[in-house]
């Protein structure tokens, strides 16, 4: 188990709440013990905005659920289920001394509208820095076999960027990007969560991830027949702005180090909308140029060989970038706003900030180990280049 100075750490890094960081901690081996048990670890298919964050973008809003396809519905069992879980706590127990106590694993099975079953489940888990006494922190499971797999599944890589990943590292049976993206437009519709439009509007502005448009289309379009609802289109945009307003901070606040205004993503909206309907395509950006003694950095923050506060001020940048929010960059004893593209390396080891400096109006070079500190202001931006900052897990 990871001792409590590591989630410090990482906090940090994150400048997230280290209870937030133990619960990535906990999902990350939860994950790691239902691949690999043998009744579950090829049925189950793992989806939402916990997939995302471990399983495509490391940089990107922590999610605190797991939510499962299962394409056996006999596992929608009480009895097999604490079955299940007692052996992946056994299981992950031995490898890291970390508990998910049985006698605190809850499963509620219900039936859905269209008379399917579905299960929502409370995984308790004692970590470094639990509370020792009242509750203990919980992961909820939202387990389902009512909902439409339209794609074929694949197995993907968790990120568990923490020193006691296993030798092998995670992997997963995961939706493929494209359900997972035509999942969230339908829910965004379907039920206007604030966490469905801050993952739609991310998508849409990754264009690194470049979906296949006919894929997700079709996704949408049979996934939408499934739950009895039409597909989602320009015209909701009203509907969505006015079930939206009010709930912004209170569901995404404490999965972010910084907050995006509301109105920044409700005004991509129409644009999505034409994208998604084919009627217009995102301008294509091209990155700023390479030099030839530069390499371009993509590791995850964790990784990289740097001190703990430039890996907090990088991973601040990554996520302001994502986000299309500029910096207030400290550099050499001055402020610099700026918008930030590109981390590159040197032959000489030095790694290097490209960002938009906005008052000078053009390209700086910023050796990051002269970085002061950073701030994400609330100004957005529309990308000169292509933003280059987002890690990979592959």
């Amino acid at each position: 188990m990871i001792s409590k100075k590591e989630i410090l750490d990482r906090t940090e890094i994150t400048n997230l709440n280290p209870h937030i960081i133990e619960k990535d901690y906990a999902l990350g081996w939860l994950l790691a013990g239902i691949s690999v048990h043998k009744e579950i670890g090829s049925q189950w298919l793992f989806k939402g905005g916990t997939c995302l964050k471990k399983c495509y973008f490391e940089t990107y809003r922590f999610s605190e659920d797991l939510d499962f396809t299962l394409t056996e519905e006999s596992h929608l069992n009480i009895k097999f289920l604490k079955s299940v879980f007692s052996e992946i706590s056994e299981w992950i127990y031995k490898r890291t001394s970390f508990e998910f106590p049985n006698h605190l694993q809850d499963f509620d099975i219900y039936e859905s509208p269209q008379g399917r079953l579905n299960c929502q489940g409370k995984i308790s888990y004692q970590g470094p820095i639990s509370p020792r006494t009242g509750g203990l922190p919980r992961i909820k499971l939202d387990l389902t076999a009512d909902e439409k797999v339209v794609l074929p599944s694949t197995l993907k890589q968790v990120c568990h960027p923490y020193n006691d990943s296993p030798e092998k590292n995670i992997k997963v049976m995961a939706y493929i990007y494209e359900e997972i993206f035509a999942e969230k437009i339908r829910a965004l519709s379907d039920r206007a969560s604030p966490r469905d439009l801050y993952d739609v509007i991310n998508l849409y502005r990754n264009t690194e991830a470049s979906p296949n448009m006919s894929a997700l289309q079709e996704a949408l379009k049979q996934k939408c027949e499934f739950k009895g609802m039409p597909v989602p289109t320009t015209n909701d945009i009203p509907k969505l702005k006015s079930k939206l307003k009010g709930t912004w901070q209170v569901m995404l606040g404490h999965q972010l180090p910084y907050l995006p205004a509301l109105d920044s993503f409700l005004q991509v909206l129409p644009e999505f909308f034409k994208w998604l309907e084919g009627e217009q395509s995102p301008e294509e950006k091209t990155p700023y140029k390479l030099l030839e003694d530069e390499i371009l950095v993509n590791e995850q923050t964790a990784w990289l060989p740097l001190n703990q506060n430039i890996k907090s001020y990088i991973e601040l940048i990554r996520f302001a970038s994502a986000n299309r929010l500029c910096v207030n960059l400290e550099y050499q004893n001055s402020t610099h706003k700026t918008e930030c593209y590109s981390l590159r390396k040197t032959k000489e080891g030095n790694f290097i900030l490209y960002a938009w400096n906005t008052d000078k109006k053009e390209i700086c070079r910023y050796e990051v180990n002269y970085i002061q500190g950073i701030e994400v202001t609330d100004h957005s931006f529309t990308p000169k280049y292509l933003v280059e900052l987002t890690p990979k897990i592959l």
